[in-house]
């Protein structure tokens, strides 16, 4: 990412602008929080919030005889905003792709299908968890199995609810050791804080952090055989070639991050223009099927001539079409992020990351700084924990950076609504896997936390 910044920044916290865009953030947060009550996407507010925030800040730089710092302060956080947009744009495609190629339906029915006790599903779809998601992201890995503990359970609440939170603890662990695992971490890697091999040191503490409140949990859970009723659902053509590309990309923006000192964008992008390629191959080798009188396609734009058609058909005959799933991304969590980005870089430029900063890593200390973070980000969204961290810079080392890593990465993990997988997962399980069914192991998940902090401290040191 650009490190460059513009020196001599204002201190306006204390000037009505700095007020106004505080009250601003926090009415904006607000929206936030109340997403699921409100029925409001919380990509809406926290837009509205970073154009009155800048504009603000701009009006506050007029007034002091400054009117360039404020643009070119903008300028460097949209730059910032476009490098992460466009990597996570690239991965959820692949991930979207995956999905659309049925990759994971197909790991599910073969789960489900084993026969296997509840109480051995439990630790299957755990650990399955912690090792996928550093690959696939948190939440898309925590819808996956998700799917199967709830087809498992069937009817046993107790083990769907206490299997979501394995889930959703493993899913945020797994995620906390790779520059893919999370946004957070992404975010964290492409600053260039921590280069990719570093993460791996995090294995360790991550394992821990779900390991212990899984095994605590598990004594709850009986051995009687799963009463799930399987799915047969077979992978669609391309499934196997389009998980390999994506190591591939995985392994391009890996090396020209680390070799050429290039953004990892640069692989990303390169990737998913081959994946485009592949997906105009399948585009001609995807088969067309009829459905309710119609020809369609679960994706498909190209269309044929209608005298090729039979039968009375108003529509189209569809094949895939890459471009979408590009639509099926998660549009509002990118914009989320933006708003994100922009809110707290304007903060920033009025002065309040700086005074946090000496507040907390100064008046606390960095370690108990950072410990203190990851608990918070369970109250709120880690991405703009990570990003107002990383803004403020406060001259940490690569175990202090780690530690924060670990710390934000895992602190959501404390409730249901701490982390974008508990979230979803709660959506999911609708009535079984709940805030306060969460909430009664939250203990066991702190001891986890505390026991992955000083795993970190014992490996790595202070």
């Amino acid at each position: 990412m650009t490190t460059s910044s513009v020196p001599n920044l204002l201190d306006l916290t204390t000037s009505v602008y700095g007020y106004l865009a505080l009250l601003v953030f926090l009415l904006g947060y607000v929206f936030v929080v109340l997403e699921e009550q409100l029925g409001l996407r919380k990509s809406k507010p926290v837009i509205v919030a970073s154009g009155l925030i800048w504009v603000l800040v701009g009006i506050a730089y007029q007034q002091h005889g400054d009117p360039h710092t404020a643009g070119i302060q903008l300028r460097h956080y949209i730059l910032d905003y476009a490098e992460l947009f466009l990597f996570l744009l690239a991965a959820m495609t692949f991930v979207n792709l995956m999905e659309e190629r049925r990759v994971f339906v197909a790991l599910r029915t073969w789960l489900v299908s084993r026969g296997y006790t509840i109480r051995t599903i439990y630790w299957v779809t755990g650990a399955l968890t912690f090792l996928i998601s550093p690959v696939a992201d948190n939440l898309s890995t925590a819808l996956l199995m998700g799917a199967v503990v709830l087809a498992v359970g069937d009817h046993n609440y107790r083990f769907i609810s206490v299997g979501c939170i394995n889930v959703v603890v493993a899913a945020n662990a797994g995620g906390a050791f790779s520059p893919f695992g999370d946004i957070t971490t992404l975010m964290v890697w492409q600053k260039g804080v921590v280069q990719f091999v570093d993460f791996f040191q995090l294995l360790l503490p991550s394992l821990v952090n779900w390991i212990i409140p899984a095994l605590l949990m598990s004594l709850t859970i009986e051995r009687s055989q799963s009463s799930g009723e399987p799915r047969h659902q077979r992978m669609k053509k391309g499934g196997v070639t389009i998980v390999l590309l994506f190591l591939l990309t995985i392994a391009l923006s890996v090396m020209v991050h680390s070799m050429l000192h290039l953004p990892p964008v640069l692989g990303m992008m390169t990737g998913l223009g081959v994946l485009k390629i592949y997906g105009y191959y399948l585009s001609f080798h995807d088969p067309i099927f009829r459905e309710h009188g119609h020809i369609t396609h679960h994706h498909a734009e190209s269309t044929t001539k209608h005298s090729l058609l039979h039968g009375d058909h108003s529509g189209v005959i569809r094949r895939f079409d890459i471009f979408k799933v590009v639509e099926r991304e998660s549009w509002d969590t990118l914009m989320f992020f933006y708003g994100v980005v922009l809110c707290v870089g304007g903060l920033a430029t009025l002065g309040y990351l700086t005074n946090l900063s000496v507040l907390l890593y100064e008046g606390w200390g960095i370690n108990l700084a950072n410990a203190v973070i990851g608990l918070l980000s369970a109250l709120v969204d880690n991405i703009p924990i990570m990003f107002a961290v990383l803004s403020m810079d406060p001259g940490m080392t690569l175990n202090q950076w780690l530690l924060a890593t670990l710390a934000v990465g895992t602190g959501g993990s404390l409730l249901s609504i701490g982390s974008a997988a508990g979230v979803a997962l709660m959506g999911q399980a609708k009535g079984t896997y709940t805030f306060y069914s969460h909430l009664k192991w939250s203990w066991a998940i702190l001891l986890g936390y505390i026991a992955s902090l000083t795993c970190h401290f014992w490996l790595n040191g202070f």
